[in-house]
């Protein structure tokens, strides 16, 4: 009954903003939270600030993505445990909470301080990030390909040209992404790392947040998107200093072609899910989507976090 509750609703569109808020508006209710809601990301999860209350509430929009929100429960628990440099789950709540069967988790919420953090920032928190260590959890295994077809098979208004062609794209990855991870110990990774998932505290303290992605893997992942977004965006100097902070120039590593295209995969395949929330995504997924079809590394693409109809899509 669960499962076919779930597959009518996303027909009927509960992964809209609305929906997303109505969940969000539940679960402030159910803790006791009052205050306005303020949307901050609309992505693979719905992001709910209510700072009168000092909390912010993710909500999965992916059924596909559920086991997530466990993890990135259970990583709050044992970051607050060695006082890494992260954002805290908010205490004394059982998580993650589900509601209508949609998993969410609740963290402290951190109000915007100048000056925003930028990448020489992201080069020194994530070299303290990477040296926390293995955590004692079962952490998944740093598998963009795994992810790709997760989030394919909860498109709901892909055309079947287009899911063919990713779907042949992850089949061709798969195995050189194999090979890469046994070249060396997995490490801890965040997963998506880019200054847009750094929050400044009111010590200056900068610290990381968003964990739906971390897993075990090779560490260089973590400096890829940078690189990739400078040349994509248009976004320069970016990645010169955070080489420089972090001590390592990723572009350099012989592994660089390959982890640029596991990044460029994660970064088409994102919107896949959203295809219906408006043209303006739409869009720019066929752009990017053509782009690498093409070959056209000089393509330019647009964040979609400028896109009206995407709202705070990354």
């Amino acid at each position: 009954m669960t499962s076919n509750r779930a597959d009518a609703g996303e027909q009927s569109g509960r992964f809209t903003e609305e929906a997303m808020r109505r969940t969000a508006t539940e679960i402030a209710a159910q803790l006791g939270a009052s205050g306005d809601l303020v949307l901050l990301r609309l992505t693979n999860n719905a992001v709910f600030a209510i700072p009168e209350a000092g909390i912010v509430i993710r909500v999965s929009r992916s059924h596909g993505l559920r086991a997530r929100a466990a993890k990135v429960a259970a990583l709050g628990g044992w970051f607050a445990e060695i006082d890494a440099p992260t954002i805290r789950l908010t205490p004394g709540i059982e998580q993650p909470l589900e509601v209508d069967h949609l998993l969410a988790t609740v963290w402290t919420y951190v109000p915007p301080r100048p000056p925003t953090p930028g990448v020489t920032d992201l080069g020194h928190v994530l070299g303290a990030f990477h040296r926390l260590g293995t955590p004692p959890l079962l952490l998944p295994t740093w598998n963009p390909v795994d992810d790709a077809r997760t989030r394919l098979a909860d498109a709901e208004a892909l055309a079947e040209s287009d899911r063919r062609f990713l779907t042949d794209w992850c089949d061709r990855l798969e195995p050189q992404l194999d090979e890469l991870r046994q070249q060396q110990p997995p490490g801890l990774v965040h997963g998506d790392a880019h200054a847009g998932n750094l929050l400044r505290h009111s010590d200056d303290q900068v610290v990381l947040c968003d964990f739906d992605a971390t897993c075990l893997g090779p560490w260089q992942v973590d400096l890829v998107a940078v690189p990739v977004g400078e040349a994509r965006f248009g976004r320069t100097g970016n990645h010169a200093q955070l080489a420089a902070a972090y001590g390592y120039d990723i572009t350099t590593d012989p592994a660089w072609p390959l982890l640029r295209e596991a990044r460029e995969l994660k970064m088409v395949v994102a919107a896949v899910p959203l295809l219906a929330s408006g043209p303006g995504v739409a869009h720019e997924f066929a752009t990017r989507l053509r782009s690498i079809q093409r070959h056209e590394q000089s393509t330019r693409w647009t964040p979609f976090a400028d896109l009206t109809a995407a709202r705070a899509v990354r």
